[in-house]
């Protein structure tokens, strides 16, 4: 050991609960089932104490280091700054160091004497969107000119500054501040978990070890950890943290913002729902087992329709759009009324193959992929915005695109995308997918990228971890539909090329998750090849879910599924119970073919539970409302979709 260079983590909550107990101005409150320190404006100095309990060997700040900050920021006001920490002169208002938050940004600072007289510096990393009331586990490695911030593990922000860190920095006579400068200005509002300074090292690799990327953890004081403590005979234990919470008994109550993190008793049900500001979420409840399913309601389309969007506009309604085949009449939108879907609005579209709902800030949308062109000879896909004066979706952005298939909608690192699948142009079905990039200052989407597809059919986006994924389902090249669907992966600005899979006229990806556990089922719709010998069916083919393997790094098969020209999955759940149901739309002779709907059985995988008559079925999707949960699915071969309850018991 030589002064200033142990590398033990410095747990700097911990100085402020010593042996358990609690400095003046600090309250221990659970959110989402993590414990934190919540601070008192009132008292900043009492969330003080002198640097040396930390130093003790060395009165000199490391020069390189990674601070760890586990925390949860609530919503902060654009113009207010909150400090998570600083390091402050005692017999001077300076100060030598410390980390701030601003919406958007995180601000290090730091004192240097590096230039002539003294200075402070400021190292801003923007693009830091931290207040949506959920935890978040921040890495701050510091080590010269350099400075790196990773958020939840992901792709860490770096910058480099002229003013590099100072190589000795004085802590002699100066004290650490929890949330606060020595003022009452700008004091943290959150919760702290974690607030850890690790010398000579970055401590991501440390921190990034799990699944549970937000709330990684190298030291937390024991007052924060979760020990279950048994009690002694009747004795009633008290709970060494507070909630913000109370509960309402009797009907359902409002669920808006005024009564967010509330909690709602339903005796009748048996349940306990807590409000997330919009919607009450069950916490505890009787579970409910999938017993059969029933026809619910004969919905009459515009045509054949080639799929369906369920969606829910807040404070106005359940709806759901239908995708037509024929124009005109176009297709039709639906709202949820009195427990039945009922016409809402007609809107003209051109062999109308999905829709996609989406929100970019308070704006909502809606946007259709229309497969032919209009009658002006034009092909475009358009996007329509809620018009909350006439509440009714109106023309807001036309796209070209090719024999559109599909949107998907994305958001990452805080900006907003839209990618179309382009199927064919002309007899070519070997074009580029396209994907657009929401401009803020236009409102208008502009191409970001484009992907090289094969007759493809679908876009699905999922995220695990910090990682933002895209999967095509490439259908057709113009010789075969045996043919392979790439997975890609959002790197440096745009995606890359991740995993390729073999599919069989891939129509859909389904990705979903059981536990911790990651799986992405395909509907695999024939197997043609034009140089190959034909099999003896060419529509009854096996459609794959496959799982993620975290060591290997990729999708692995977990199951093979016997579909008869599949189109669609759609997972739900059923209290605890998961669920997958696939669209079977031929089987080389009839369109009235049982679509499946399979359990999960663990070890087993997924059996098939029930069987749904259905005819030319292209599209299932789940839903529910306060009155019980439902399945709704499209046929392509007569104008008629189908509502089905789920009966539970």
């Amino acid at each position: 050991w030589s002064p200033g260079t142990d590398l033990r983590p410095l747990d700097i909550l911990s100085e402020v609960a010593p042996g358990g107990g609690l400095a003046r101005g600090i309250r221990v409150f659970q959110a989402q089932g993590l414990r934190g320190f919540q601070l008192a404006a009132s008292r900043p100095r009492s969330l003080g104490f002198p640097a040396s309990r930390l130093f003790i060997h060395c009165d000199r700040f490391p020069e390189e280091f990674s601070i760890i900050v586990t925390l949860r920021v609530l919503s902060v006001s654009p113009k207010r700054n909150e400090y998570i920490f600083t390091l402050m002169a005692e017999e001077s208002p300076r100060l030598l160091l410390g980390l701030r938050y601003a919406p958007g940004k995180l601000h290090f600072l730091f004192w240097s004497r590096e230039r002539a007289g003294s200075w402070q510096t400021r190292v801003t990393f923007p693009n830091v969107s931290l207040s949506d009331n959920q935890w978040h586990t921040l890495v701050l490695a510091v080590s010269g000119q350099s400075f790196s911030l990773t958020v939840d593990c992901s792709i860490p922000k770096d910058v480099v500054v002229e003013t590099p860190f100072p190589a000795s920095l004085s802590v002699k006579r100066a004290s650490f501040y929890l949330g606060n400068r020595r003022r009452r200005k700008g004091v943290f509002t959150g919760l702290l978990r974690q607030l850890v300074l690790l010398p000579g090292a970055d401590a991501t690799p440390l921190i990034c070890t799990t699944l549970n990327f937000r709330v990684a953890t190298l030291s937390v004081p024991p007052v924060l950890q979760d020990q279950s403590v048994k009690p002694a005979s009747n004795e009633v234990l008290t709970p060494p943290y507070e909630t913000d919470t109370k509960v309402t008994l009797g009907t359902r109550p409002p669920c808006t913002k005024q009564e967010k993190a509330q909690l709602w008793f339903n005796a009748s049900w048996r349940g306990l729902y807590l409000c997330n500001g919009s919607v009450w979420i069950s916490m505890l409840e009787v579970k409910q087992r999938l017993d059969y399913v029933e026809e619910y309601q004969n919905l009459v389309t515009n045509s054949e329709t080639m799929g369906i969007e369920v969606f829910t506009i807040p404070k106005v309604g359940l709806f759901a759009a239908t995708a037509s085949r024929y124009s005109p009449p176009g297709s039709a939108i639906y709202k949820w009324t009195d427990g039945k879907f009922v016409p809402y609005q007609n809107i003209p579209t051109y062999q109308a193959q999905s829709w996609k709902y989406f929100t970019i800030g308070k704006k909502i949308f809606l946007a259709v992929a229309n497969f032919e062109q209009n009658e002006r000879g034009q092909e475009f896909s358009v996007i329509y915005k809620w018009s909350r004066r006439k509440e009714k979706f109106i023309t807001y952005q036309r796209i070209t695109t090719h024999s559109a298939r599909d949107w998907e909608a994305f958001v990452i690192e805080g900006e907003a995308f839209l990618a179309v699948v382009n199927h064919r142009e002309g007899n070519n079905h070997n074009i580029d997918s396209v994907i657009y990039r929401w401009n803020p200052r236009t409102g208008l989407f502009e191409t970001n990228q484009t992907i090289p597809t094969s007759g493809a059919y679908d876009w699905e986006f999922f995220t695990i971890g910090p990682y933002s994924f895209l999967v095509v389902a490439n259908t057709f090249n113009g010789t075969s539909t045996n043919i392979y669907s790439h997975i890609y992966i959002w790197l440096s600005g745009s995606f890359q090329l991740f995993q390729s899979i073999l599919t069989f006229g891939a129509a859909d990806w389904e990705v979903f998750h059981i536990g911790d556990r990651v799986f992405l089922a395909v509907a695999n719709s024939h197997s043609y090849d034009s140089v190959m010998p034909a099999p003896s069916n060419l529509y009854a083919i096996n459609s794959s879910i496959y799982e993620l393997n975290i060591t290997a790094q990729m999708f692995v098969k977990f199951q093979d599924l016997l579909t008869y020209s599949a189109l669609d999955w759609e997972f739900f759940s059923v209290g605890d119970d998961s669920f997958l149901v696939v669209a079977n739309s031929f089987d080389g002779f009839t369109f009235s073919v049982n679509s499946i709907i399979y359990r999960w059985q663990g070890y087993e995988g997924f059996v098939a539970a029930h069987h749904l008559p259905t005819l030319g079925c292209r599209d299932w999707e789940a839903f529910h409302t306060p009155e019980g949960s439902y399945l709704l699915y499209s046929s392509a071969k007569e104008p008629l979709s189908k509502v089905l309850k789920l009966k539970t018991t």
